[in-house]
């Protein structure tokens, strides 16, 4: 009996079942494309604040600028965070995207998996944090005040959840790196 693989052309066709199995992983298409529409919601949103921030600069605080500067980081950061889940899921879970030899093509897509995927956007989930917990200090220079919006005790509770953002994308780490095995000859 001959065990060499067969081509592609000379494979017997799936079965009902596990093509239809197979073939849904097509259903996430609308669900990225809703994703790249929450983008386009998030560039409008961000031109609209930089056009605040041109409009009001003589006459806003420096304080005021850094909040707004730090939104708009938070703003980029978020896209990013959606493009990573766009492009990286896609290519993991749907279909190839055929990008080899493209000059846009991102470094980091070469060698995307899930596992890979899970760390940059755990990464990114502790960026986005630290960026609300960064601005959350600068506006707690109002705690006490009238005009305040934070309490000592959110700004704690905001704090220990960044902690634990951090610790999670600290564990999916590890546990990503107990799972590769080591080099050969060592």
């Amino acid at each position: 009996m001959d065990k060499r693989p067969t081509s592609p052309d000379t494979r017997p066709p799936l079965r009902f079942l596990p093509t239809l199995i197979f073939g849904s992983r097509w259903l996430q298409v609308p669900l990225y494309l809703g994703l790249i529409i929450a983008q386009g919601v998030y560039v409008i949103l961000f031109v609209k604040e930089l056009w605040h921030l041109v409009s009001h600069a003589a006459t806003v605080s420096e304080q005021q600028i850094m909040l707004v500067v730090l939104g708009l980081i938070d703003v980029v950061m978020i896209s990013n965070l959606l493009v990573m889940v766009i492009v990286g899921g896609y290519e993991t879970f749907v279909s190839r995207l055929d990008l080899k030899g493209h000059p846009d093509q991102p470094e980091w897509l070469d060698h995307v998996n899930a596992s890979v995927l899970k760390i940059k956007l755990a990464l990114a989930i502790v960026g986005i944090s630290s960026i609300h917990l960064l601005r959350t200090f600068i506006e707690a220079g109002n705690l006490g005040k009238e005009t305040s919006n934070y309490t000592e005790a959110g700004i704690l509770w905001q704090t220990i959840i960044h902690a634990i953002f951090i610790l999670s994308a600290i564990g999916i780490a590890a546990v990503d790196r107990m799972q590769v095995p080591p080099p050969k000859g060592h």
